[in-house]
């Protein structure tokens, strides 16, 4: 699928997890499965092999076929983005080469795993994975993950050098980083908020997109919360955030993957397995997030899904 950086990066972008069997192989046929309930309930756009994906997990060759799973499930239908993510800026060229190869729609762009470089390295990392393809590109700036900020004057700046680098997926958790962005760029760069929580405030700040992670368990609540937003009914809109945001948090707690996985699992797709070091939740931890899921769901909205635009 060819389509121009705003649209590409626009809607519900569902950040998926990547299922487990029980000898920690990938689960191709759950994830295509959960690939296909996905799009029907109304995502915008897949990715794949992010950090919710446990990307940093993976080898080069399994990411690559989580994109050729997701690129033979959907048909065109939404987007195919391949998140692009490794310790050595010429790893994270190959895996942007594998992912156009297997035809993904674009590029979600990680700064560098484990050296916390400086301005400097940092912009000439994302210059030369940016600058190996023609995809377009969303820079994932998320320094409370990754201990590397990339500030608006920062993205300006690889912008004007980088035609592709068409979105910014912006998680630092300050919503007044997307006024700065759109203050500095206006309509050059798609902005998408990267943190659950801040979902209704970010795109009442200007963004357009959302790399959500609770929608691998709720895709039509948050398809809908999406709609209610971008719409400006801040009336519903708000009546479905106040509903949703104990799930949402999760997506920013350090064991992000855990409880979202485990949330997943509830509602009917994968496992909560996860790759060592990560290990699964026990105990109190478990029965928090399972206590946490049962009453929402409990008071789940009986219609949360407005019509979708054409």
């Amino acid at each position: 699928m060819n389509a121009s950086g705003p649209v590409l990066w626009s809607g519900v972008h569902v950040a998926m997890v990547t299922p487990f069997t029980p000898d920690g192989s990938i689960d191709h046929a759950e994830f295509v499965r959960h690939a296909r309930w996905l799009v029907e309930s109304g995502a915008d756009a897949l990715i794949a092999g992010g950090s919710l994906g446990e990307g940093s997990a993976l080898t080069a060759e399994e990411r690559r076929t989580l994109v050729r799973d997701l690129v033979g499930e959907v048909r065109g239908r939404v987007p195919v983005i391949a998140a692009v993510a490794a310790s050595r800026t010429s790893e994270a060229v190959r895996q942007a080469n594998d992912a156009r190869a297997e035809g993904a729609a674009g590029l979600l762009v990680l700064p560098p795993y484990v050296y916390r470089g400086d301005r400097r390295e940092t912009s000439a990392h994302f210059a030369v994975v940016v600058g190996s393809t023609e995809l377009p590109c969303m820079l994932y700036n998320n320094p409370p993950a990754y201990g590397t900020d990339v500030p608006p004057d920062q993205v300006r700046e690889l912008v004007a050098e980088l035609p592709n680098l068409t979105g910014v997926k912006e998680s630092s958790g300050d919503v007044r980083r997307i006024t700065a962005l759109r203050t500095l760029l206006g309509d050059r760069v798609s902005i998408a908020v990267g943190i659950d929580d801040a979902l209704f405030e970010g795109v009442r700040s200007g963004a357009v997109g959302w790399v959500a992670g609770l929608a691998n368990a709720f895709p039509r609540e948050s398809a809908a919360l999406f709609g209610y937003c971008r719409e400006g009914d801040t009336a519903r809109g708000f009546d479905l955030y106040r509903w949703f945001l104990p799930l949402l948090r999760m997506d920013a707690d350090p064991k992000f993957v855990q409880q979202i996985k485990l949330v997943t699992a509830e509602v009917g797709f994968g496992a909560p397995r996860v790759r060592p070091p990560r290990l699964e939740l026990s105990g109190p931890e478990r029965d928090a997030v399972l206590a946490v899921l049962r009453e929402r769901l409990a008071r789940r909205p009986v219609d949360s899904a407005p019509a979708r635009a054409p």
